[in-house]
């Protein structure tokens, strides 16, 4: 799709991610009002979020990950709630905003194989952008044959859609300004995980997803750069520049 832009929210900006179901209202106002400025009627925009306090709380609670399953229904259906309680409070703020947004939910269109191909029809995404809304996706539980129920990260939903939609642009908002060497220095570009496996630690808060270490793996696996970049850099990143970490692993 021409000039389509593929944004995710982490869950850790968006919620209080110590405390459970608890959204950050500064921080998620803030993002969405830099989203609603650099919006405009010829824009196409996929806004996906994480877990945050929401999904990763009772995913930890049940012991369900992307690689640890569950086959029973009411683990899936908490896990699966707390992320549509969240996917409508940021659907209810971007409608408010004067953007039409509308929600895609990963269980009910996503699977996964035994040996842990994804498949994500892009059927509902692509079909609302091209009448003009903003679907907005976020980390869920998904069917994976042999394992019952396993958490599908928002990271994976980003790479997966940017190559089958032909994202031009990615981006990846979190807590700090990119990816961080020992020095807390942000890293200007990564081209391979080798180079910077020392440096990325676990998440400092549940997360049930790979934290940055996930999310480095999977932006190297898209066939197009990406940029990992903080709240304060959405404005700058929507408007065409290059903030935090580019990641290219072409």
């Amino acid at each position: 799709m021409t000039n389509l832009t593929i944004l995710k929210l982490g869950g850790s900006v968006i919620t209080e991610k110590n405390t459970p179901e608890t959204i950050d209202e500064t921080a998620l106002d803030g993002l969405l009002d830099a989203i609603a400025a650099a919006t405009t009627a010829d824009s196409q925009l996929v806004v996906v979020h994480g877990g945050g306090s929401f999904g990763h709380v009772h995913a930890a609670e049940y012991g369900v990950s992307t690689t640890q399953g569950t086959s029973e229904a009411a683990a899936g259906a908490t896990i699966h709630g707390a992320m549509k309680r969240l996917n409508q409070a940021v659907l209810d703020r971007l409608c408010d905003r004067g953007l039409e947004a509308l929600p895609v939910h990963p269980l009910s269109a996503a699977g996964r194989e035994e040996n842990g191909t994804l498949t994500l029809p892009t059927t509902a995404t692509a079909g609302l952008l091209e009448e003009g809304f903003v679907p907005v996706l976020h980390g869920d539980v998904i069917a994976h044959a042999g394992k019952g129920l396993t958490v599908l990260s928002g990271d994976e939903i980003v790479t997966s859609l940017a190559d089958s939609l032909g994202a031009t642009r990615v981006g990846l908002c979190s807590t700090v300004p990119g990816v961080l060497d020992e020095n807390n220095a942000v890293i200007d570009e990564i081209t391979r995980f080798e180079d910077v496996a020392t440096v990325l630690g676990d998440s400092e808060a549940t997360d049930v997803s790979g934290g940055m270490a996930g999310k480095v793996r999977e932006l190297l696996e898209l066939g197009a750069p990406a940029h990992i970049f903080g709240p304060d850099a959405l404005g700058e990143f929507l408007a065409g520049a290059e903030p935090g970490t580019r990641i290219d692993g072409r």
